[in-house]
């Protein structure tokens, strides 16, 4: 990885599991990084969701392709200096590799925001977990649907430790440390 730095836009890509703290995670880093004078945009994945991919349900498929238009945009942010900060549960691997392909290796970061099931469970901010459980909903990842976790991701954030602003002062100093900032 050479990392772009103040040459130019890249791409903060944080996967994890329903409720891990991505989109919160992201907000916070969003206005770090606007304090340090950046153009900073947030793709979150439900906010998404609701314009560019609101034709698509949670299959397999259809996940693959949410994470392949989110990586399109990230991509046309990064070369115009902007940083993307993507919060996406992005489930599979290969949704993610293809996503640093695309997006271009210089210019990506995969941030594994990681807490155990039974903690984003409790914390169930929409409900999604509550709902799989009584069968109402289907293809919830973690629980019918899997997950499959970073094998070497460029950054963990463990969010069932550190509080959310700790996280984001985390974050930021490894992106530091890497030569992104």
């Amino acid at each position: 990885m050479t990392p772009t730095g103040s040459k130019g836009g890249f791409t903060v890509w944080m996967t994890g599991l329903p409720g891990a703290g991505k989109s919160t995670l992201g907000v916070l880093l969003r206005e770090k990084l606007v304090q340090a004078g950046l153009l900073v945009e947030v793709l979150d994945g439900d906010e998404v969701r609701k314009g560019l991919s609101r034709d698509l349900g949670l299959s397999r498929e259809d996940r693959e392709e949410h994470a392949r238009r989110v990586s399109y945009v990230a991509k046309v942010l990064s070369r115009n200096q902007v940083v993307a900060v993507v919060a996406l549960i992005s489930p599979y691997r290969v949704s993610r590799e293809s996503a640093r392909e695309t997006i271009g290796r210089d210019r990506f970061v995969e941030v594994y925001v990681r807490a155990p099931l039974s903690v984003c469970e409790k914390r169930d901010p929409k409900g999604l977990y509550a709902k799989a459980r009584r069968g109402e909903i289907t293809n919830m990842t973690g629980i019918q649907d899997p997950y499959e976790e970073p094998l070497s991701p460029d950054i963990v954030i463990d969010t069932e430790r550190s509080a959310p602003e700790e996280s984001a002062t985390l974050l930021l100093s490894r992106l530091a440390e890497l030569g992104f900032l």
